[in-house]
């Protein structure tokens, strides 16, 4: 598959990444997570076994190497309960954490809530962009290599103080904040050595192990349309969930990058607030997230389910350099037609054919749709055993029509939760 793969989401996050980056895991070394925090949830399903990760790369469930990069922001006490959860179904994790890796403190999720009460952006309440406003910052943010180094206690005593007027601001009660230093000392003291063996330059390592011929895979959290640059801003994450954030957020030059896989369902979803053109509030849109199972891993929120958006694929393409897409959840379709398949936008009776910046002119485009021929039904086995030319006329007809209108190639189609039910053209 070449020794460097990126595989990254093309609509909202929520687009089956972690079942694409556990079937690729099969035949590579190293799987490095290079962006987001807690918030994102990857579901791997194996027979009988679903892994919920949230932190941990998905190739842990095939035993390999995993490796947390510096551009991922980590919270020790949800990382540690991956890791005894992970240990009792009898995966004991490969894992290495990036020493430049920032921590998720306990009062970024205190922070977190507290403001999204007021700004009411739907995040997931666990602190990962007050953390990563902080590392911006440069004032409020530690890193791995300082919870496990000497210090600390200095270091939380002057984040804190930095952060006190902060916290009294958004509830901390001035007679319990010396209190709550001593408290956050001793956890994370605990936490360090806890995560201490576990660490290490994990830029050194993925260059070296690139130079040795090693095959290394990139996992993505979220989707483009929650990147902090390119998404539908102010309703994204906090980390660059591009392509390019494989980069910047492990520490490998773009030259190094050989294949980029956008991942998409066969129709779109998303969590929490902001403009979505294709979403469908009927009884299809219900089908869509009951047959779909479309609740958050991470928060068990209901998913807005929609029908495919072409103009945001063509924009995925654009922003991440796509080489090739991954369709998932193409089973969810069954017995739904017509299918509809946007293509364009239109505003004021003016057709647009390229993706707004501006969130206020999402919210307040019409769709440009067109028609397409619905099946009745997935044959899974022969599907498996004959590949994509067994799949229904139909079918074949609207993944191909995404990849005309999208401009890259399918490599890659999932019918099914468990990673068997996969298939690659």
């Amino acid at each position: 598959m070449g020794n460097s793969v990126v595989v990254v989401g093309t609509q909202w996050g929520d687009e089956g990444k972690g079942k694409i980056v556990d079937f690729l895991a099969e035949d590579t070394d190293i799987v490095v997570r290079f962006n987001g925090g807690s918030n994102a949830g990857h579901t791997v399903k194996v027979r009988d076994k679903t892994f919920k990760l949230h932190l941990i790369p998905s190739g842990v469930v095939r035993k390999k190497l995993v490796v947390i990069g510096n551009g991922v922001v980590v919270d020790p006490k949800v990382l540690l309960e991956e890791i005894q959860t992970l240990k009792k179904m009898g995966y004991d994790p490969n894992l290495i954490i990036s020493e430049k890796a920032h921590v998720v403190m306990d009062y970024h999720r205190f922070l977190d809530s507290s403001i999204d009460k007021k700004l009411k952006i739907g995040t997931t309440g666990r602190g990962v962009g007050p953390a990563y406003s902080d590392k911006a910052g440069r004032t409020g943010a530690l890193r791995i290599i300082d919870l496990i180094s000497d210090g600390l206690e200095n270091k939380i005593e002057r984040i804190l103080e930095s952060k006190k007027d902060e916290l009294l601001k958004f509830g901390v009660v001035e007679k319990v904040f010396g209190e709550y230093k001593l408290l956050l000392l001793r956890e994370y003291k605990e936490y360090a050595e806890m995560i201490k063996p576990y660490v290490a330059d994990t830029t050194v390592l993925v260059n070296q192990a690139l130079d040795n011929g090693k095959k290394v895979l990139f996992e993505g959290a979220q989707g483009v349309l929650l990147d902090l640059d390119h998404g539908t801003y102010p309703y994204v994450t906090s980390s660059n969930t591009c392509a390019g954030g494989a980069c910047t957020g492990t520490g490998v030059g773009p030259n190094r990058i050989k294949r980029t896989i956008g991942v998409s369902k066969a129709y779109t979803t998303r969590v929490g607030e902001g403009p979505f053109p294709t979403e469908l509030k009927d009884r299809i849109g219900e089908k869509l997230r009951e047959a779909g199972n479309e609740y958050g891993t991470t928060t068990g929120r209901p998913r807005r389910c929609g029908w495919i958006d072409l103009v945001i694929l063509k924009y995925a393409k654009m922003v991440n350099g796509l080489t090739e897409l991954a369709v998932t959840k193409l089973d969810i379709l069954n017995g739904i037609s017509p299918l509809k398949l946007c293509v364009a936008y239109e505003i004021n009776g003016k057709r647009i054919e390229n993706f707004p910046s501006l969130s206020e002119i999402l919210a307040k485009l019409k769709p440009v749709y067109i028609e397409m021929d619905g099946w009745k039904e997935l044959d899974t086995e022969r599907i498996l055993k004959e590949g994509y030319a067994s799949l229904p006329e139909q079918a074949r007809k609207y993944l191909e029509r995404i990849e005309k209108e999208a401009g890259v190639t399918i490599k890659i189609i999932s019918f099914g939760a468990s990673r068997e039910k996969t298939i690659v053209r």
